[in-house]
């Protein structure tokens, strides 16, 4: 009883946990559009602040899995939460003196700590409990992963994007004390939220000094991974991973400048409907807010969509060929990316949020199908697919690069290439799993 209590509570906190990483991962997509305009960015520069976060999942992934081996669970979540903070307390100099590349250092950072929670937590939340229910343990957490996303990018409109960033000209025209009172302002937008994190990760790290965590498989791995990079099916899934990552975190980064290119802030507020939910957080209304804030809300909805859609996946798995639901969930992502790309106004919106929902179950479902049957090398494999997250770091400036040169419409194929390889792979598990 008391194994189970332990287990119990230490499962309580790693949720958290995954909370906390979901929800700093989407917010930083509310500074893209910030940044943008601060700095005088273009799309494809403003896409390097992803480059510089999941890149570190390329650099880190396989060292953090050596590292934890060493140290063990407990040391290595208090290691990634300490360093999580330390990226954020880098936002503050880097806002006051409105040094880019300061801010690309802390995304890394942080995307470090964040990086060493992933190897950690995933396989660690598998082995709480009896092996049955693994996948529903892991579900359940990252279930909570998708409402810290879901979260974020309304509390992104509401304390980052809320107010008006002005252009170069009309900074120009501004005297030397209203300059100065004007960066005050834009570096406190950006400072606020993320010491606030910053404090709130530190009573985490409290917690988990003084919380008892159950040691299992505290083992020195093995770092042979010849074997495991000769299985197809695993580096065919490993590219899954890859596009998946970068297709959903393109489509989250410029969903806000899509919006905007759409003329979607008239719209909304002219619509009664769109103006209400949109009135529902923006506790300033929709009127005095800012045109990034009042589209930037509705982003909210997109990762809501794969919070629901995870939970419904789930139970869909569970009844269903899991690679047949992949490769369906692909198949519709596809769908309604093409209905937006050919269509304006809130149709166009709605179609391309409703990606989110179809998102949901693509990491996890890749991620198990990518491992079946690697035994006792699925912590290798668990390695190589967490390093493939790095597509979150090149998709989204390529897109970026796309949308500068071509426009929004051709920008959008790159992601429905994405999807279509996802649909490939799952078309091929469902075969494979009926010659085994």
């Amino acid at each position: 009883m008391n194994q189970k209590k332990t287990y119990r509570t230490a499962f309580i906190f790693l949720t958290i946990l995954f909370f906390l990483w979901g929800f700093i991962t989407v917010l930083v997509d509310s500074l893209i559009p910030r940044l943008r305009e601060v700095f005088t960015l273009t799309y494809f520069q403003a896409g390097m602040v992803q480059f510089a976060f999941f890149g570190a999942y390329f650099v880190l992934s396989i060292p953090a899995g050596y590292l934890l081996s060493k140290i063990g669970y407990k040391k290595g979540i208090i290691l990634g939460l300490t360093t999580m903070a330390l990226g954020c307390l880098l936002f503050y100099p880097a806002a006051s003196y409105r040094i880019f590349g300061i801010f690309m250092l802390g995304y890394f950072i942080l995307a470090g700590g964040i990086t060493i929670l992933q190897v950690a937590a995933n396989p660690y939340v598998t082995i709480l409990g009896p092996e049955k229910t693994a996948s529903s343990r892991l579900n359940l957490s990252q279930a909570f992963n998708s409402l810290g996303t879901a979260i974020a990018p309304a509390i992104g409109a509401l304390f980052i994007l809320n107010d008006k960033v002005k252009s170069t000209e009309e900074i120009d025209l501004l005297d030397e004390l209203q300059q100065t009172a004007y960066y005050l302002s834009e570096a406190a937008a950006v400072q606020k939220p993320f010491l606030g994190i910053a404090a709130f990760i530190g009573l985490i790290v409290l917690v988990f000094l003084f919380v008892k965590l159950p040691k299992i498989g505290d083992k020195e791995a093995s770092n042979n991974y010849t074997q495991v990079l000769k299985n197809k099916n695993l580096i065919l899934g490993a590219i899954g991973i890859f596009f998946y990552v970068g297709a959903e975190v393109a489509l989250g980064s410029y969903m806000v400048n899509y919006f905007l290119s759409l003329d979607l802030a008239v719209i909304i507020r002219e619509t009664p409907f769109m103006r209400t939910l949109a009135e529902w957080v923006l506790t300033a209304g929709v009127t005095t807010s800012s045109d990034m804030a009042v589209v930037g809300v509705f982003v909210s909805f997109y990762w809501t969509g794969a919070m629901i859609g995870r939970f419904i996946g789930s139970y869909l798995t569970k009844i269903l060929n899991p690679a047949v639901v992949l490769s369906v969930f692909a198949g519709l992502a596809i769908v309604m990316i093409l209905i937006s790309n050919f269509s304006v106004g809130l149709i166009a919106m709605w179609t391309i949020i409703s990606v989110g929902l179809f998102n949901s179950i693509m990491f996890p479902t890749i991620f198990s199908l990518a491992l079946d049957g690697l035994g006792e090398n699925k912590p290798q494999g668990s390695g190589i697919l967490c390093t493939m997250i790095v597509g979150g770091a090149l998709i989204p400036p390529a897109f970026g690069y796309l949308t500068d040169g071509y426009g929004f419409n051709v920008a959008l194929f790159l992601v429905m290439a994405c999807y279509l390889y996802i649909l490939y792979y799952g078309f091929r598990n469902k075969k494979r799993q009926v010659l085994l």
